[in-house]
């Protein structure tokens, strides 16, 4: 709980200089616009769905789900971290979920297996809910459901990715941190970490509390089996790392974003801002590997 407890401490600090929605429920969480709610452990979840208009059901499409922030509210994270303009060029389903009430603030149970577990909330199981919801409304391709998060909702893809890598075929992570609950990952799973050198709530280097943007990496470089001396290239004060060659072809890539704070990343590298980078790593899998 030691992490849980400084997570939330940290970030309360930092909450006040983040956009902020006087929209909230009894217990001081955010309500999102135009959301949609699923009952899950007789918990009303909500979650924001975007549908491209581009999207005409004959044919199934990928399925991308983006986590916000300690704090954060799905509605406000899609408009931080906006790939709906991706979702119409290449005709994806779009969903941003809610995180639950923690004292007031809404979290992700990014580890409920580990001793970093925030409260025993399922998320884990919110979201296979989630998907089947989904799945049972829209023609989605099953192998094909990506997971991408912010900060504690960088840790919940990572979580998903340990946990539920039965329906997830890869996944990506913002400005956030693996867990010490790693389980285990039926299938090798694509990884793409983006974090800058001068984050001071999960800093790059890690901490007593936090690993390091390079053990995690290290986990996924040995569990997929790729190369051990990665590709290197240099735009923007942006260091992008490819370690490729692992099992079913798959990559573990790393945007090192020098003097980058704890951010959604809006600076580009050859053009591409963090919502660009983190679909064109994930869309280029399924859950069988390279397509």
């Amino acid at each position: 709980m030691k992490k849980a407890i400084l997570l939330f401490s940290i970030l309360l600090s930092i909450l006040s200089s983040c956009k902020k929605d006087n929209n909230k429920n009894p217990e001081g969480c955010y309500l999102n616009n135009n959301a949609q709610s699923l009952v899950h452990n007789g918990v009303n979840r909500e979650y924001v769905l975007y549908i491209p208009n581009s999207y005409n059901g004959t044919s199934s499409v990928p399925l991308m789900l983006n986590f916000h922030g300690f704090g954060g509210s799905a509605s406000d994270f899609m408009q931080e971290a906006d790939m709906r303009s991706l979702a119409e060029a290449d005709t994806f389903i779009l969903i941003y979920p809610q995180g639950s009430c923690l004292d007031g603030l809404s979290h992700w149970n990014a580890c409920p297996l580990g001793g970093d577990n925030k409260s025993n909330t399922d998320d884990f199981g919110f979201v296979q809910s989630l998907i089947t919801e989904i799945s049972s409304q829209y023609n989605v391709d099953m192998e094909r459901i990506y997971a991408s998060g912010y900060s504690n909702g960088g840790m919940m893809a990572y979580g998903l990715a340990n946990y539920k890598s039965n329906l997830i075929a890869a996944v990506a992570s913002v400005s956030g941190a693996m867990l010490d609950c790693t389980g285990p990952t039926s299938h090798p799973m694509p990884v793409i970490h983006l974090h800058g050198t001068s984050d001071g709530v999960l800093p790059y280097n890690g901490s007593s509390d936090w690993n390091s943007a390079q053990s995690t990496l290290d986990h996924w470089i040995n569990f997929n089996n790729t190369v051990l001396t990665p590709t290197v290239t240099i735009d923007n004060n942006i260091e992008h790392y490819i370690y490729d060659q692992g099992d079913s072809l798959i990559s573990v890539e790393h945007y090192k974003y020098i003097g980058g704070d704890h951010v959604w990343f809006n600076s580009t590298f050859q053009g591409q801002n963090a919502s660009e980078l983190v679909w064109s790593f994930v869309s280029r899998y399924d859950i069988n590997g390279l397509r």
